[in-house]
């Protein structure tokens, strides 16, 4: 016997009238049909569709409802079941050539998803391998802290175990050697040079006194300005204007006389 959607227990979420067709809807849907809740928020987060902000939001949605609603842990479910039905379709109308009209349909629909609790096995099964993880991860955190404790100690104790070592051999080998060979490695060994000193600083050159200035040349003297020419006397113009007023004055005889 089939059970119907609306009688299937669980924690449902619905989204109504949603501005988009059911088709592309339901291509989101069963990406996430039968998974657990973390997983099928991880794969919507990083789907690449346009349905798939929508449906994950509803499906926070659904398991904030069975948290909140019915006390349960959104880790232990899963996604029972989860369609889209159509919606209403809003009609609107395009203005085409020679007073015609095209008709335009937008779509609705009406997303449904529904969760429920993990039978108790698979649950037993998910909480020990979680176990296992967190156990490992603390295990390979542990031992890496221990290792680099170790390597912290072993260092200098290491540098001083060489150091000693070295010194040990060089003592066997000295003891070994007769007197006579003792007294040739030192004379060859080489006598430790003592350190150069450092080459005296030259003394700072002495400073030039400043140059003095030049003395300033003595400013030519200023010229007497050339005196301007002398005008001609009076007298010589006066007779000149005399001399015309009389020509203009004086009348030429003319051959008839009227007296």
């Amino acid at each position: 016997m089939t059970v119907k959607t609306n009688e299937r227990p669980g924690t449902r979420a619905v989204l109504r009238h949603c501005r988009m067709s059911s088709t592309k809807a339901r291509e989101v849907l069963d990406l996430v049909r039968g998974l657990d809740y973390t997983r099928a928020v991880e794969l919507l987060d990083h789907a690449d569709r346009g349905a798939a902000p929508v449906v994950a939001k509803l499906l926070r949605s659904a398991a904030a409802n069975a948290e909140h609603n019915d006390g349960q842990f959104p880790e232990e479910l899963y996604v029972a079941s989860c369609f889209a039905d159509t919606g209403s379709t809003l009609r609107r109308y395009r203005t085409r050539a020679r007073g015609r009209s095209t008709r335009i349909r937008k779509r609705t629909c009406h997303i449904t998803i529904i969760l429920s609790r993990m039978p108790e096995d698979q649950i037993a099964r998910l909480k020990a391998r979680s176990a296992a993880q967190n156990a490992d991860r603390r295990a390979r955190r542990v031992a890496g802290a221990r290792r680099r404790a170790r390597a912290a100690e072993e260092t200098p104790t290491l540098a001083a175990g060489e150091a000693a070592g070295e010194a040990a051999e060089v003592a066997e080998e000295t003891e070994e050697r007769p007197p006579r060979a003792r007294k040739a490695a030192a004379r060859k060994a080489p006598a430790k040079k003592s350190p150069a000193k450092a080459p005296a600083k030259k003394a700072a050159p002495a400073k030039k006194a400043p140059a003095k200035a030049p003395a300033k040349k003595a400013a030519p003297a200023k010229k007497s300005p050339a005196k301007a020419p002398a005008r001609k006397s009076a007298p010589a113009k006066a007779t000149r204007a005399i001399a015309k007023i009389a020509k203009k004055t004086t009348r030429k005889p003319s051959g008839k006389d009227k007296s």
